[in-house]
C-alpha cells in the first residue's frame, strides 16, 4: 500500500484503523472500542482496555524467546565504557527495582520524579514505574534546582530517583546538591530519594536517601500490574509561554499503540534491528524513541552518554553507528550542524564502515536545507526531516519510510501521518489556500498517544491548545501546505524559542531577568543561530538612577538565568536599552525585534507607539554583532 492509501484508510474509518494497529500490543483486556468522546473537545483512546507498558516493552519479548537479544547498548565515550543488556537481564533489573519501590510504599497512581543522566538505569527507573502503575516524570539532569522544585510541587512525587552526578566532557555535574536544593525550595517533600552512586562522584546520603542497590537487597521482584487504557504512563513538562511548565500527560494504551506503529511505518525497522535516537531521556524524543518505542517493538536501543563533537571528535556519531550496527539514526539538526562545523568535508565519515545505516531522521527544530544536503552528501542515505512536539509524542508529519519513500522536499517534514488532519488557518480559523502562510492546527480528535490533557490543569489545556480555533488543536507553529500536500513549518507563533532542539520559554527567562534589582523592564527574543537554530538575546531597561555599569548588570543577568533555568537555556547575550518597542496597548513587539536582529525586512507595525525606538534597538543589536 502506498502512503495515500494508508492515509485514506485512516480517514475512512479512524476507529478501525487504530483497533487494527492495537493488535500488535499484548493486552490483559483488549479494547472493545478505540475512541471515547468526553465532550468539549476532550477525547481518550482505548479506555476500557487493561494493559501494562513494561510487560509490552520487556517481559513479552522474553516470553517469546527473545530474552538473549540485546535490549540496551550503553555507550559512554566520556567514561570510555560500553555495556550491553539483554531483554532477560533487563527484566530482572526492572522487576527488582519495581519491587523495591513497591516495598517503600510506591503504588499505582503515585508519581515518581526521575532526575538521571544518560545511563541504562534511567530506563530501568522509567520501566519500573510503568511496571507497578506509578506515573513517572523525568526531569532533564541539567536543570537547575528551582526548575526541578517547580516540577516537584506540580507532580507531588512520593519518591525521586536520581544519580550522584552526570558527566559532561571535562566536568562532573553534581546532581545531589541540585536535588537537595530543589527539595529545600519545594513545598512538597518526597518520602524518599533513591540515589545511584557513580564512581566519578560518590556522595554522602542523607536521612531521606536510599542507595540504588542497597534498597533492592532482599526485596521480592514485582510483577506487571495491568492498568486502564487511560491510566497516565507519565508526565513530561514542557515550557509554557508564561514560564510555568505544562505537564503533558501520556495515557498508557494510546502510547503503546501509536509508538509501536511508528517503528515500522515511519522509521522502517523490524524487531531485532538497532535503532538509535541521539537525544536525552529528559526530552520527549528520549521518552518515545530511546526508551519506549524501540523496546515495545523489540528493537535494540542505544543510550549514548556523549556529544556529537568533543567526545573525542566529530567522528563519534559514525563510530557508534558502525560499531553497533545502527540501521536507523535519529538526531537534531543542531547536532549535525556541530559536526559539520568541525568537519565540513566529512573526513571522519571515511574512517568508518556505515553500510549498516539505511536512513537518518532529523527533528526537534526546523532542518535547514544546508544541513540536510551536507548529511545526504556525506552519508549517501535518505535524510528525513520530520515534525512533532512534546505534546504529540510522535510525528505529526514525516516521510513514512516503512510505507513508501516519498520524494524529499528540502525545508519540508513531508506529509501528515495517519491520525493527523493538518490544516493551515487564518486568524479567524478559516482554511488557507495551498502555499499561503497561516497557523498550523490539527483537527480534533488527535490520534492515540498524544496528550489528552495537562496534569491537574484541564482549563489550562483548553486555553493553551483548544480555544484559539474551536474544533482544532493549535500547534503554536506557523507555516503552509503546498499543492502536493507537503507541510512547511516556518516559525513559532508564540515566544517559545528553540535552542538546539530544546523548546524554551522566553517568558521564563524574562521572569528571571525582571527579578534583578536594577532591571526595570526586559524582553527576551530568539535570534537565528547557525549552530543552535536559535539563541536567546535579552534586552534590559535599567531603573533610573541605578548608577551601575551596563556590563556589570548584563554579566549578573547572564549568571542569574544560568542559575535559575540552567545551562540548557544557552543565555549569554544581553544588551541595555533605554526603552522597548511596544504597541499602544503596551504589548512588546518581539517579532519585529527578531526581524531586526536577523537583518530581515519588516513592515512597520500599524499599532507601534513610537517608531524611533526600532532604530535604538538596531543600534544596540549591532553592538553585539546582530542587525548587520
Amino acid at each position: 500500500m502506498a502512503y495515500k492509501d494508508v492515509y485514506a484508510s485512516w480517514q475512512k474509518d479512524p476507529e478501525a484503523f487504530w483497533l487494527d494497529a492495537a493488535k500488535a500490543i499484548d493486552w490483559d483486556q483488549a479494547p472493545s472500542k478505540a475512541l471515547t468522546d468526553k465532550g468539549d473537545g476532550l477525547y481518550e483512546w482505548f479506555v476500557d482496555a487493561k494493559v501494562n507498558t513494561c510487560y509490552n516493552a520487556v517481559d513479552r519479548h522474553v516470553e517469546n524467546g527473545r530474552g538473549d537479544q540485546i535490549a540496551i547498548i550503553h555507550d559512554s565515550p566520556i567514561t570510555g565504557s560500553i555495556s550491553k543488556i539483554t531483554y532477560a537481564e533487563l527484566q530482572t533489573r526492572v522487576a527488582s527495582l519495581a519491587g523495591a519501590l513497591r516495598a517503600k510504599g510506591v503504588e499505582k497512581g503515585d508519581r515518581v520524579i526521575i532526575y538521571m543522566p544518560m545511563v541504562p538505569e534511567a530506563l530501568d527507573a522509567m520501566l519500573a514505574c510503568a511496571r507497578i502503575g506509578a506515573i513517572h516524570s523525568v526531569v532533564f539532569g541539567g536543570f537547575a534546582a528551582n526548575e526541578l522544585a517547580v516540577r516537584i510541587d506540580d507532580a507531588t512525587p512520593k519518591a525521586i530517583i536520581a544519580a550522584s552526578c552526570g558527566l559532561e566532557p571535562g566536568r562532573v555535574v553534581k546532581y545531589k546538591p541540585l536535588l537537595d536544593g530543589a527539595i529545600e525550595l519545594s513545598t512538597h517533600k518526597p518520602d524518599f530519594c533513591v540515589i545511584l552512586q557513580r564512581e566519578q562522584e560518590v556522595v554522602e546520603l542523607g536521612a531521606r536517601d536510599v542507595d540504588w542497590y542497597g534498597f533492592q537487597e532482599g526485596v521480592a521482584p514485582a510483577d506487571c500490574l495491568p492498568v486502564e487504557g487511560n491510566h497516565p504512563a507519565y508526565i513530561l513538562y514542557t515550557s509554557g509561554t508564561t514560564g510555568a511548565p505544562k505537564g503533558v500527560v501520556r495515557h498508557t494504551a494510546g502510547h503503546l499503540v501509536s509508538l509501536n506503529w511508528t517503528m515500522k511505518n515511519v522509521y522502517n525497522v523490524d524487531p531485532g534491528d538497532v535503532f538509535w535516537a541521539a537525544s536525552d531521556v529528559g526530552w520527549v524524543v528520549g521518552h518515545s524513541y530511546i526508551c519506549y518505542a524501540p523496546l515495545i517493538h523489540g528493537n535494540t536501543t542505544i543510550v549514548f552518554e556523549g556529544k556529537p563533537v568533543g567526545t573525542p571528535d566529530a567522528g563519534t556519531f559514525w563510530r557508534v553507528i558502525s560499531e553497533h550496527n545502527v540501521k536507523s539514526f535519529f538526531t537534531a539538526p543542531t547536532a549535525f550542524r556541530a559536526v559539520k562545523r568541525e568537519d565540513p568535508k566529512g573526513e571522519f565519515v571515511k574512517h568508518y564502515d556505515l553500510s549498516c545505516l539505511k536512513v537518518v531522521y532529523l527533528a526537534g527544530e526546523r532542518a535547514d536545507p544546508d544541513t540536510i544536503e551536507w548529511a545526504q552528501n556525506q552519508l549517501n542515505v535518505p535524510v528525513i526531516d520530520h515534525w512533532w512536539q512534546t505534546e504529540t509524542g510522535f510525528a505529526i508529519a514525516a516521510n513514512p519510510m516503512g510505507i513508501e519513500h516519498m520524494p524529499v522536499k528540502l525545508g519540508s517534514p513531508s506529509v501528515p501521518m495517519p491520525g493527523y488532519d493538518v490544516q493551515v488557518l487564518d486568524e479567524g480559523g478559516h482554511p488557507m489556500k495551498a502555499g499561503e502562510l497561516g497557523a498550523i492546527a490539527v483537527k480534533l480528535p488527535l490520534p492515540p498517544g498524544t496528550l489528552p490533557t495537562l496534569w491537574n490543569a484541564e482549563d489550562r489545556y483548553r486555553k493553551s491548545y483548544l480555544t484559539q480555533f474551536p474544533g482544532y488543536y493549535e500547534t503554536g507553529d506557523a507555516g503552509m501546505i503546498d499543492e502536493d500536500g507537503y507541510l512547511y513549518i516556518m516559525a513559532r507563533t508564540d515566544d517559545v524559542i528553540n535552542v538546539a532542539g530544546h523548546r524554551l520559554s522566553t517568558g521564563g527567562m524574562e521572569e528571571v531577568l525582571a527579578a534583578h534589582p536594577d532591571v526595570a523592564e526586559c524582553a527576551v527574543i530568539g535570534v537565528t543561530d547557525q549552530l543552535k537554530g536559535q539563541m536567546p538575546v535579552g534586552f534590559l531597561c535599567l531603573n533610573s538612577g541605578a548608577g551601575r555599569q551596563d556590563a556589570d548588570v548584563v554579566a549578573e543577568c547572564v549568571k542569574l538565568v544560568r542559575e535559575k533555568i540552567g545551562p540548557v537555556a544557552a543565555f549569554k547575550l544581553a544588551v541595555v536599552v533605554d526603552r522597548l518597542p511596544k504597541t499602544r496597548s503596551g504589548k512588546i513587539l518581539r517579532a519585529t525585534m527578531v526581524k531586526i536582529a536577523d537583518s530581515e525586512a519588516f513592515k512597520l507595525p500599524a499599532t507601534i507607539d513610537d517608531p524611533a525606538i526600532l532604530d535604538e534597538i538596531k543600534v544596540a543589536l549591532q553592538g553585539i554583532g546582530y542587525a548587520k
